[in-house]
């Protein structure tokens, strides 16, 4: 009886043994190796016409045919993988901008609890005078502030939150206008603020996108980060 299980474990276990092994030559790739090359041209050798033997260039041939083809497939293979490291970098270094500010193009000063709150006034030549208008959300005045002559280029300025009788206003969004002495004459510039950086996206071709609540905006837009 113990010799019927012992040979009846032993076929079971050889069947396993098979079944692995089938398993294994079914998941082998279809792709052409270099291996499989050099068979193919073992047997093209053999059943050549002993007569007419191969060319020594045109077999040069071929086996330099089947190298490129091989070393650009791996090169395919290697840039995949850089370019999915790549995006993974580039997921991890987006990360780290949510929180931080962004300096883009905006007529509205973001004011917090406390500090103060920056900006840019691009002059495309330079002004005689500068002059910077804030409004709370109602559009009435509450600092004016003079820069004075400026030359052409981003002029940087800085609101300490304080309105014009030195007491210190409530965290908010305020209305901007910057306003130079042109030959003058008074005109309106652009100005660029700080805006929090809520969250962002990678974005195929576009890249990095940034998202504020002034709307979606390319990394690569951006002026600055703070």
């Amino acid at each position: 009886m113990s010799n019927d299980i012992s040979s009846t474990s032993s076929t079971y276990l050889d069947s396993i043994k098979w079944q692995d092994k089938q398993v294994s030559s079914d998941k082998k790739s279809d792709a052409l190796t270099q291996e499989d090359f050099f068979s193919l041209l073992t047997q093209q050798l053999s059943f050549q016409d002993p007569s007419k033997p191969a060319d020594n260039d045109q077999m040069i041939a071929q086996m330099t045919s089947f190298t490129m083809a091989e070393g650009i497939s791996n090169l395919n293979s290697n840039f995949q993988s850089l370019a999915a490291s790549m995006t993974s970098n580039s997921a991890l270094q987006a990360s780290t901008l949510v929180g931080k500010q962004a300096l883009l193009e905006s007529n509205t000063l973001d004011l917090n609890d406390v500090g103060s709150a920056k900006g840019t006034v691009v002059a495309e030549e330079p002004v005689e005078n500068l002059f910077l208008r804030i409004e709370d959300s109602s559009g009435q005045l509450v600092r004016s502030i003079d820069l004075g002559a400026q030359s052409a280029g981003a002029v940087r300025f800085e609101w300490d939150g304080m309105n014009d009788n030195k007491e210190r206003l409530p965290p908010g969004e305020y209305k901007i206008k910057a306003e130079g002495q042109l030959n003058g004459e008074y005109t309106a510039l652009p100005i660029a603020t700080f805006k929090n950086i809520e969250s962002v996206n990678i974005n195929g071709a576009n890249g990095i996108i940034i998202n504020t609540k002034e709307g979606a905006v390319r990394l690569a837009d951006v002026a600055e980060i703070a």
